[in-house]
Formats: structure tokens, C-alpha cells, sequence
């Protein structure tokens, strides 16, 4: 589809630095010289309904849409959507406000054909051009006027941008057919593109579920890990979710495996973090509290490599670990020392199973289910299956490697997803700013494009060993990615 793509024969100075050279024949207009601005105006999500007036906020500019948007997640009443801004089909619609320069305006053109509206801090764009609404779509969200846009961007905590401003946003306007021909091209690169992106993801989740899997099945029996099949002979455990175990493990309470770790005053150590599912790590304090948790510093718990840490409030939903170094964590952590002949790291794998988890939030105790805690009292109470100490550490070491096996096709799948995903991101760029003439692509397009064009997934597999220019020369330079395009 993209073999043989050729740059346009002549070009000229476009006059803009995010834009560099476009055709000769292409428009270059900033959104005041052909369109009107608008404030949204709106109340809040108290109004909103099951159903009712599609109503577009400004959330969901950074939450929803791409580009487009062909569907509402919120709706108001036909009585309160008269207190709203009306939307048109083709209105161009800015994100007013954010968190971050680089993504402030984020933009996407309404493409609903019904009766619609938009909340408050919205820019709505209205052309007085007849444009294509899908070109102005990629045009207004694609890589040169978000840097346009993060230019115009105000504000330390939270970043504005004003419709004076946008009225600058400069913009590559081909004559209409050839914004139909972009259009046309894009949108079947962006089919195959998300079909690929859509197949790597699922199979990263069939990779979380064969991990699960693999770590239930181990920690509680049900697969003997040096044989591949079930061990010899089982006995009843007397645990309803744990079933039958190996004849030759015990069922113990945590309290035989553990004792309490509940020491402060080591404000030397670095901080730890329990977070669900992926165990304890040391925490980035520049990102992440660092004022805060500086000041509490003397109220943190000391861990030590190998103890086990768990949120009292969280731990039913997997926030447990062995902590990796010497370190300090949350008065809200309990830190579980294991005693002689335990091995955390088979503890560890278990704890984060959805059966034991099950189990936890059982034995945890509150008002509000959310904010039960299971408390160190109530933690060592809990039945556990127990091998033999030599035998949990070999199920742990083979847990560890079969992990590290799947999480590196989880990474390369991860790295294929990323490298997709800046290769749209470019390509985009590239035909709005004609850097790359499409026309006899779009022109040699099946009249009735068909998703099922792509075999899902049957693609050669980028190895990532192309790194991605992100400044501001507008060269396809993705081979990987590039290949997989091509019809």
C-alpha cells in the first residue's frame, strides 16, 4: 500500500518551522484566516444520562477520541443539552485545558451526524472553507500542531490554551479532492495499522493469563514444575479454594511462616512501593510525593531484602512482595520477616494469585469493602500451602524463569505496539504536510475498503532495532514498520 510513495515533484517554503516545505499547489492557513472560534459552555457530570443528547467534554478529547469522534460516553437530557454549546458536523473540537504542555489542545473533528453538544472548557472551530471534516481531523491532532500547540500552551499546575491563540495554528491545505484522496489513504493505514496493534494486544493478555496460570498451578500443586504433570499422590487440604495438595506439603498459618517486622527510625534507606501485581520496587521520589513523603520519612517501616511487604487496604488485590533491597515503606505496609525455612518469593507468587486473593479479602476486615484492611493479626491467621523448604525454593526459581520467558515476548510484543504506534503517528505527519504524495495509493484503493484486508496478526515481526526520530525532519524512516505496510 505504501511501496513506491514518492515526495511531491515541486515544493515551496511553507513559512512555518513545524510545517517545513510543502507543495506548490497546497495552501499553507492559519484556523483564523478561515474559520470562527467559540467557547463551549456547559454544566458538569451531575447532568449527565444514560442516554439522551450525545455530549462531548473536554476529558475525553485526552480519553476517547483520536482524531474523530464517532461516538459520545455521555449524554444529557434534551432540556439541560439547551444549556450546552451546539455541536455541527465538521466542528473542530480543542481540549481547553490539560496537564502537560505537550499535550495541551488536544483536538478531534465531530464527525456525529445527530443532534450533539459540547461542555465547558472547550474551543470549538468552525471552518467558513469547504475542507474535508476527516482531514481537518488528522491535520489539527497530527505531530506538527501539537508542537504548534504546546508553543501556546499557559500555566504551571494546570495548562490553558485560549482561542487567540489557536486562531495561530497554522495548517498544509491541499485542494479538497486531494484532502479526500489523504483522507481515503489514512484511514485504511490507520485500519491495518490498529488491526496489527489490536492482534499484539491480544496476544500480551493470553501472555498475562499463561502467567497466571503458570504461577497458580505451581505454588499450589496442581503441576509437579520438574515433570510438566501432576504430582504422584494428593490429599485433601481442608481449604475450600485451595482443594487437594501434594501428599507430602503441609497446610500452615502465615504466623508459622512469618513473624512481624515493625521498625522505624532507619531514614537513611531508600523508599519502597508495593504496586498491584508487579511486587515491590524502589519508588521515584521526583515523581511521585517526594515533599510529603521526605517529611513522613521517620514514621516508614524498614524492610529488608526478602522480607515480605503488602498495603493493608490492598493487599486483596495483589499489592504484596518481596522487597528487592534494604528499604523503607508506608505505615500503611505491613512487613512480613520470614522465619527460617521460608521462602518469601514462592510466598510472594502465591499471595498474588486471584484465588488467594480471594482468600484475603475474606479475612479482611472494615466498613467499606474497598477499604478493608487486613491487618497483621488477621494476616497470620491465614492457612497457606507449604512444601518442603528446598522445594519452594525450586519452585520459585522456576517461576522466576518461566516469567522472565514470557514477560520478554511481553516486551517485544510491548516494543512492536510502540514502534507501530510512532510509525502512524509519523506517517500522518508526513502526508498533512505533503511530504509524501499519496494520491495514486489512494486512487488504487479497493472502492469498498474491507477491514479483512489484513490477515490478523500475520505480519513480519519488527525486531526494534530501528530507533524513532521524533524532531522535526519528517523522513518514514520506520523499515520495520514501514514493510508491514506495504500491499
Amino acid at each position: 500500500m505504501i511501496d513506491g510513495l514518492r515526495p511531491y515533484r515541486a515544493m515551496k517554503d511553507s513559512g512555518v518551522d513545524w510545517l517545513g516545505e510543502v507543495p506548490v499547489h497546497w495552501d499553507v492557513r492559519r484556523l483564523g484566516q478561515f474559520g470562527t472560534f467559540s467557547k463551549g459552555n456547559g454544566g458538569n457530570k451531575e447532568d449527565e444520562v444514560s442516554a439522551g443528547i450525545p455530549c462531548i467534554r473536554y476529558g475525553d478529547l485526552y480519553t476517547t477520541h483520536q482524531h474523530f469522534i464517532l461516538n459520545s460516553r455521555s449524554f444529557v437530557s434534551s432540556d439541560v443539552a439547551k444549556e450546552y454549546t451546539p455541536l455541527r458536523f465538521g466542528d473542530v473540537l480543542f481540549a481547553a485545558s490539560g496537564e502537560t504542555v505537550e499535550e495541551i489542545g488536544k483536538s478531534a473533528v465531530n464527525l456525529l451526524r445527530s443532534e450533539a453538544c459540547c461542555g465547558g472548557d472547550v474551543i470549538l472551530f468552525r471552518s467558513k472553507r469547504e475542507v474535508e471534516p476527516r482531514y481537518m481531523g488528522y491535520a489539527t491532532d497530527c505531530l506538527p500542531a501539537a508542537e504548534q500547540k504546546a508553543t501556546m500552551g499557559r500555566g504551571i499546575t494546570v495548562i490553558h490554551i485560549y482561542a487567540d491563540q489557536l486562531k495561530r495554528l497554522s495548517l498544509a491545505l491541499p485542494p479538497l479532492p486531494e484532502q479526500t484522496a489523504i483522507v481515503r489513504f489514512l484511514d485504511h493505514a490507520d485500519r491495518r495499522i490498529g488491526r496489527y496493534i489490536r492482534a499484539k494486544e491480544k496476544l500480551i493478555a493470553l501472555l498475562e493469563e499463561q502467567k497466571q496460570v503458570m504461577v497458580h498451578e505451581a505454588v499450589t500443586g496442581r503441576i509437579d514444575f520438574r515433570t510438566g504433570k501432576p504430582y504422584p499422590a494428593y490429599k485433601p487440604s481442608g481449604i475450600e479454594w485451595l482443594g487437594q495438595v501434594p501428599a507430602h506439603w503441609q497446610v500452615v498459618r502465615n504466623g508459622r511462616l512469618f513473624t512481624q517486622r515493625n521498625e522505624i527510625g532507619f531514614a537513611g534507606l531508600p523508599i519502597l512501593e508495593v504496586s498491584l501485581r508487579t511486587g515491590v520496587r524502589v519508588r521515584d521520589l521526583e515523581n511521585s510525593g517526594r515533599k510529603q513523603i521526605m517529611s513522613d520519612r521517620n514514621m516508614y517501616k524498614r524492610a529488608v531484602k526478602g522480607d515480605i511487604a503488602y498495603n493493608m487496604m490492598r493487599m486483596w488485590q495483589g499489592a504484596v512482595g518481596t522487597a528487592p533491597v534494604d528499604g523503607l515503606v508506608s505505615p500503611a505496609y505491613v512487613v512480613a520477616k520470614p522465619l527460617a525455612g521460608t521462602e518469601s518469593r514462592y510466598f510472594s507468587a502465591l499471595f498474588q494469585t486471584p484465588a488467594y486473593m480471594s482468600e484475603v479479602d475474606k479475612f479482611s476486615r472494615g466498613i467499606v469493602k474497598d477499604r478493608n484492611r487486613l491487618y497483621w493479626e488477621d494476616f497470620k491467621q491465614m492457612p497457606t500451602p507449604c512444601p518442603k523448604p528446598s522445594e519452594q525454593v525450586l519452585i520459585a526459581d522456576a517461576i522466576d524463569k518461566g516469567l522472565a520467558t514470557i514477560d520478554e515476548r511481553i516486551h517485544l510484543a510491548e516494543r512492536q505496539i510502540d514502534l507501530f504506534r510512532e510509525y502512524r503517528t509519523r506517517l500522518i505527519a508526513d502526508v498533512v504536510t505533503g511530504k509524501l504524495d499519496v494520491r495514486e495509493a489512494a486512487a488504487a484503493l479497493p472502492e469498498k475498503l474491507d477491514d479483512q484486508d489484513v490477515v490478523e496478526g500475520n505480519f513480519a515481526e519488527p525486531d526494534g532495532r530501528d530507533q524513532v526520530d521524533t524532531g522535526h525532519s519528517r523522513r518514514t524512516d520506520f523499515p520495520a514498520a514501514r514493510e508491514e505496510m506495504i500491499a
